[in-house]
């Protein structure tokens, strides 16, 4: 697929001046099977109007490696000090998710099949009901801009990190990269960036655009050998083997 997929629009389908939900999360690493939830981050925009941050910091019941704390911070001793309990902190996170999304709320996430996934895989390995199981379908809308830059600009070359993004699209933001509560702020701003450069965007409906999106990284991960579900791989259960290959090795 590329940009000039045929999806079906309106003058303005209106969504883009509603609420928007976003989602991130920083982890124990890449493996969304074996690796753990350490931050996460829902952020409630109102555009124009209130933007509200809710965050979570989980001991994940493991040692952080130390590449991992590098890039967000969090130390092993630090999470098990001041982090929720990970059941907790997941049925927390599960709910607040699930009841937005079950009032129609686009849920913005980069990278979504990674965040998700290791979302859905943690609360199967405490036993709690995973983000489709309670909503009793898949999860949708998602507003993915990795995906939605891939899908616009599918001949730009290099890099499409989340950094990389927020570059090309003028989005400054008020912290470092790599903090759950930054990087959903800084998606929500990329995602309205993409708004303005592609305004055919508004313009679609979010089911057009959330199959739209399904389309264009399944193809995507069939070019890279990646796993090819969007915005979420069903878990494998909590024993499944390491090396499960990441979705899209989270944001960068």
């Amino acid at each position: 697929m590329d940009g000039s997929t045929a999806v079906a629009t309106h003058a303005d389908a209106g969504w883009a001046a509603g609420p928007l939900l976003g989602f991130d999360t920083e982890t124990t690493g890449l493996d969304v099977a074996a690796d753990r939830l350490v931050t996460a981050a829902l952020v409630l925009r109102l555009p124009g109007v209130r933007t509200e941050v809710r965050t979570w910091l989980v001991d994940p019941g493991v040692d952080i490696p130390a590449e991992a704390a590098a890039i967000h911070g969090i130390t092993t001793e630090h999470a098990r000090e001041r982090g929720r309990p990970p059941a907790e902190a997941l049925e927390e996170i599960a709910t607040e998710l699930v009841r937005h999304v079950r009032r129609g709320v686009p849920l913005v996430a980069y990278n979504a099949s990674f965040d998700l996934s290791l979302l859905d895989a943690e609360l199967a390995r405490h036993g709690l009901a995973t983000v489709p199981e309670r909503l009793g379908r898949p999860v949708s809308p998602v507003l993915d801009p990795l995906v939605i830059d891939r899908w616009q600009d599918a001949g730009r070359e290099g890099k499409r990190r989340l950094g990389d993004l927020c570059a090309l699209y003028g989005v400054v933001g008020d912290g470092d990269l790599h903090a759950a509560d930054v990087d959903a702020l800084a998606t929500l701003d990329v995602l309205a960036a993409l708004l303005s450069r592609y305004p055919h965007l508004r313009a679609t409906a979010l089911e057009a655009l959330h199959a739209a999106q399904a389309g264009v990284h399944r193809d995507w991960a069939e070019s890279v050998s990646a796993a090819p579900g969007w915005p979420s791989e069903a878990p494998r259960g909590a024993g499944a083997p390491p090396g499960t290959p990441a979705p899209g090795g989270g944001h960068g």
